[in-house]
């Protein structure tokens, strides 16, 4: 897959990232508002105030000096939609470590998206951001997730235990990860 850097615009096939922007918080809340979308996480449903927070949050990130977070909004080609969201969070500037995440609106799920929105973070972290290991984790419960980072080519490293509070508990996390010597940009 050819990855595209312009200004603030990723490209793929069907998906433009770019930064998030105020306004997205309506799109951000019609899917963080739903249960079966934070189901796993440690937040949600968001109420329209939580939404707003979150983009205005992001903002404030981006602005950081140095910066470390990289909030894009997943936008389909076709119609213009923002359809999700997909971060870039550079953990160890020193050890070249990042982290990603993905959240998509479950209209959307199944369709292969969340998958080439990360090889897009993936891309932008190594070939930008000059990482040497890019991580992800998810839910052991989320079966859908696992499968996304399998097929984007990062290898399950193994299962961090009770390393996240949900509100139902402690939740363990199933870890994954890519190296750059791994990646041939997928």
């Amino acid at each position: 897959m050819e990855i595209f850097l312009i200004g603030e615009y990723l490209k793929s096939e069907r998906v433009i990232m770019r930064e998030i922007e105020e306004k997205d918080w309506v799109d951000v809340h019609k899917y963080a508002s739903q249960q079966m979308v934070c189901q796993y996480q440690p937040w949600g449903p968001n109420s329209e105030e939580e939404s707003e927070e979150f983009v205005k949050q992001v903002i404030i990130d981006a602005k950081k000096k140095p910066r470390s977070r990289f909030v894009f909004a997943i936008i389909l080609r076709g119609n213009g939609n923002m359809i999700g969201a997909a971060e870039l969070n550079i953990q160890d500037y020193s050890n070249k470590i990042g982290e990603i995440g993905y959240i998509i609106n479950p209209d959307f799920w199944g369709m292969g998206y969340a998958s080439e929105a990360a090889k897009l973070l993936i891309g932008i972290g190594f070939e930008q951001f000059n990482l040497h290991r890019i991580y992800a984790t998810c839910d052991p419960r989320n079966v859908a997730s696992s499968k996304v980072l399998e097929k984007i080519g990062m290898t399950k490293e193994g299962r961090m235990r009770e390393d996240l509070l949900l509100k139902d508990g402690w939740r363990d996390s199933l870890l994954y990860s890519i190296l750059v010597h791994e990646w041939s940009g997928k």
